[in-house]
């Protein structure tokens, strides 16, 4: 409570008795949702964490369910977003003898540019438990944010101590130098097709808003980097487009073609350079400003011309003030760049009673400014991308949640946790293979009044490992192929409203209805399995694969 935890996610275990009975001493204070899998409720621990800016809580048991949670453990990690796990452990007197579901989880989750978790710390006297709560928030939050895990074994759970929890711990703010400002100006006013890359973790609405006028005092074309659509308005004649799968071939050429970058809070990692091709690795063409909070991921794959070492919001803060000459020889670049983005959002043809971008569009025309929009990973989620015009941090809220370590099952757990954290509407998109690895957590929604409008397209397929065989394997295909439930009976026998299309014309009275109603609606949408993705379908990919091979 003292660090303003409102809810922690999890789902109860013999190991952490003690802490859950903690929670009903506390109830109204601190709410614990009670999650039907653990990959679930670390998702929704990870998505408290991207709503709030505050690490999300998960609590799990030993074992299975620590290593059932390390899926969201990966996705706070590779995102960048703070998030505390707390597993109960073996009791100290049976640690080390492989004891009942004994994992070393200092190993397992391994603290490491290359590991799972920012710091993992075993609590072995309950008096401090202050000192490693409160040091847990602060590394979740500090630098690169990310996730922090704490083993709690249950002997020390049941230590009578007394003790008084440490202050809120608030995230600190790491200034750029003058020094580096000044250089960063002097690249500017050298630079004839300049672009910024903006992204990662560690963004407010405030420092969100001041980006938008540092763009427009200089009047700057900015792309979003990959899962990170909100960061900067699509709305926003600056805007250029997201910089991550399926990118524009004309914005990536525009990237490819700039002589200043200027990244400010991604890693530049492989999804959003394009598998380290829109930037060569390790020494890019472009002139390559990054800013980032960590200091360790400065100079790590690319070595910039100029590496700046700053919170977002202090960054942000510092570049908004920076001041611009009254004439800049980009005028034209930048307005082209947003004219190529504008002409994406034009679809082709596509076979099939299902219209995605006009299905799109009836998102964007009737959601509300504020919706939180989550997907997990597959083809299905490239239609959002490239068609749902984000409006942005800057507008007040985070609106999208979605994980850059392309974890399957992320979207319908983290549209639960944003209805029932911010009571905003939800909106989930998903697919058949993505939905069943969390489809159970509507459960989780019923029970606890949490309620969110899911849309799931059903090919019959894992359709991003289809499109990769087509295109690699065109007459071999293995292993892609789904046999479904009735998901719109599905949804009804979890407590939600289930329905199912096979037309466009269907969809928009059913979103409505959706919009309106009490409880959580799942859409299921029957598409053609020859639309595969949005620029292409499974023929065309198999007869370009076929005509190189042949």
């Amino acid at each position: 409570m003292a660090q303003g935890v409102t809810h922690a996610f999890g789902v109860p275990g013999e190991s952490y008795l003690a802490v859950l009975d903690g929670f009903h001493a506390h109830t109204g204070q601190i709410r614990f949702i009670t999650c039907r899998q653990e990959g679930g409720a670390a998702f929704m621990a990870e998505a408290q964490g991207k709503l709030t800016g505050r690490p999300g809580v998960c609590f799990v048991t030993r074992g299975p369910g620590a290593t059932n949670a390390s899926i969201g453990v990966h996705t706070a990690f590779q995102d960048s977003t703070p998030m505390v796990l707390f597993v109960g452990d073996v009791a100290s007197d049976t640690r080390d003898r492989e004891a009942f579901q004994e994992v070393d989880f200092c190993t397992f989750f391994g603290p490491s540019t290359k590991g799972m978790a920012k710091r993992v710390e075993r609590i072995d006297d309950a008096r401090r438990i202050p000192e490693y709560v409160a040091r847990a928030f602060a590394t979740a939050m500090n630098g690169r944010p990310g996730p922090v895990v704490l083993v709690l074994p249950e002997d020390m759970l049941t230590q009578a101590v007394e003790g008084a929890p440490l202050p809120r711990v608030e995230p600190v703010e790491a200034w750029s130098d003058p020094g580096s400002l000044r250089r960063l100006r002097e690249l500017l006013l050298q630079s004839e097709r300049p672009f910024v890359i903006t992204g990662g973790g560690g963004w407010t609405p405030q420092s969100a808003q001041a980006l938008q006028r540092f763009a427009e005092n200089w009047q700057l074309p900015v792309g979003n980097a990959f899962r990170f659509q909100d960061t900067f308005d699509n709305f926003h004649p600056l805007y250029a487009g997201d910089v991550g799968i399926g990118i524009n071939p004309k914005l990536a050429a525009r990237i490819k073609a700039s002589d200043l970058v200027i990244a400010i809070g991604p890693r530049l990692g492989e999804m959003t350079t394009s598998g380290y091709t829109l930037l060569d690795a390790p020494r890019p063409k472009q002139t390559l400003v990054h800013i980032h909070a960590s200091a360790e991921e400065l100079n790590r794959v690319y070595q910039a011309d100029l590496a700046i070492c700053a919170t977002m919001n202090a960054a942000a803060r510092s570049l908004e003030v920076l001041s611009a000459p009254s004439s800049l020889p980009w005028a034209d670049w930048t307005a082209a760049a947003h004219v190529d983005y504008e002409c994406n959002l034009v679809p082709q043809a596509l076979p099939g009673d299902i219209d995605m971008p006009a299905i799109v569009a009836t998102l964007q025309k009737h959601l509300p400014t504020d919706a939180a929009l989550t997907n997990g990973a597959g083809n299905f989620a490239s239609w959002m991308h490239r068609f749902y015009r984000y409006h942005g941090l800057a507008k007040g809220v985070k609106t999208q949640l979605a994980c850059t370590n392309g974890a399957m099952g992320y979207g319908v757990p983290a549209g639960i946790a944003a209805s029932l954290l911010t009571g905003r509407t939800a909106f989930t998109i998903t697919g058949d293979g993505d939905f069943l690895m969390n489809g159970q957590e509507l459960a989780t929604a019923v029970q606890h009044g949490g309620k969110s409008i899911i849309v799931l397209l059903n090919n019959g397929m894992y359709g991003t490992i289809r499109m990769h065989q087509e295109r690699e394997y065109p007459t071999h295909v293995s292993g892609s192929a789904l046999q479904n439930p009735e998901f719109a009976a599905l949804a009804r026998a979890y407590g939600y409203a289930g329905v199912r299309i096979t037309r466009t014309a269907e969809f928009e009275p059913e979103l409505l209805a959706a919009l309106t109603r009490g409880q959580g609606t799942l859409i299921e949408v029957m598409l053609n399995p020859e639309v595969i993705t949005t620029r292409g379908t499974l023929s065309a990919l198999r007869e370009a694969s076929l005509g190189k091979s042949g």
